[in-house]
């Protein structure tokens, strides 16, 4: 499992890249973001362009992707800034028609790889199309959007839906990589990383984005590692999805159970409200 983490910190890129970190993900994305999730208690980065090149400097041997806004005006200019400024990978956000994703990739002309964000409804109805396009190397299914999008009450309905299972097998079938959502710390987290993680398995996601309970907006080395073991938490992650992948068919089918049965109860209690 590759683990993404987001950053626009030279000194934590380079403290969780030797420490388990597969890819630093540096965020753009402003346009619409507000509007969407301005009410939630997501995160929204305000990280800028220079970013990119503070953090290149500090992990020049270490993957760096840029998730920039979605396809609009101005998204020659910032194709152009983001390659120059050091990203090996840009994320396009948002899409929901393919030549979308076909203008985007024309503008990244093969200068980067292009990771799409499959994160509306429209987009997941076409993933088997865009995942086809050249150009496209890989997919990440962001839940927190897409549940928006289709007008559910908890990030991780799609599982239990059967939605994230029909789009991994549309990408299966297509053969590009692709990850899902976040994972929090082992213990922690509504639905616990241990049935997270065996459903990424389970559907053939090979990454994800290390949630904010690995960080909890600290802002420096030594606060983290004041509040954590961090190489030691990722190490967990890892030691239970290697334990998915040697289980059995059956271990992995009754964790999908117990998984989708919690998320279940989770958007019950969502839809009842507090009392």
């Amino acid at each position: 499992m590759r683990f993404f983490f987001i950053t626009n910190s030279p000194e934590l890129a380079r403290f969780v890249t030797d420490n388990g970190v597969d890819r630093i993900f540096v965020d753009l994305e402003l346009m619409g973001k507000v509007e969407r999730q301005g009410h939630l208690s997501t995160v929204i980065s305000r990280h800028d362009i220079w970013d990119v090149e503070a953090v290149r400097k500090a992990i020049p041997d270490k993957e760096i992707m840029v998730r920039l806004n979605p396809n609009h005006g101005g998204s020659n200019e910032e194709v152009d800034a983001a390659i120059e400024a050091g990203a090996d990978i840009l994320m396009l956000p948002m899409f929901r028609t393919v030549a979308e994703v076909e203008e985007f990739a024309k503008l990244i002309a093969g200068r980067c790889r292009l990771c799409l964000l499959v994160e509306t409804a429209d987009a997941m109805e076409i993933v088997h199309e865009v995942a086809s396009l050249e150009g496209v190397d890989e997919l990440h299914i962001g839940l927190n959007d897409l549940s928006l999008d289709l007008g559910l009450d908890f990030m991780f309905e799609p599982f239990a839906l059967g939605l994230v299972d029909e789009m991994a097998r549309k990408l299966r079938a297509v053969g590009k990589p692709f990850g899902i959502g976040g994972l929090a710390r082992s213990d922690e987290g509504l639905l616990p990383a241990r049935l997270l993680l065996g459903e990424h398995v389970r559907v053939g996601s090979t990454a994800a984005i290390l949630s904010r309970t690995f960080h909890r907006g600290l802002d420096s080395v030594e606060a983290i590692e004041a509040e954590m073991d961090f190489a030691k938490e990722v190490a967990t992650l890892n030691e239970i999805e290697a334990g998915f992948r040697e289980s059995s068919f059956l271990t992995v089918e009754a964790n999908r159970d117990e998984a989708w049965q919690r998320i279940l109860e989770i958007t019950a209690k969502r839809r009842v409200g507090p009392g």
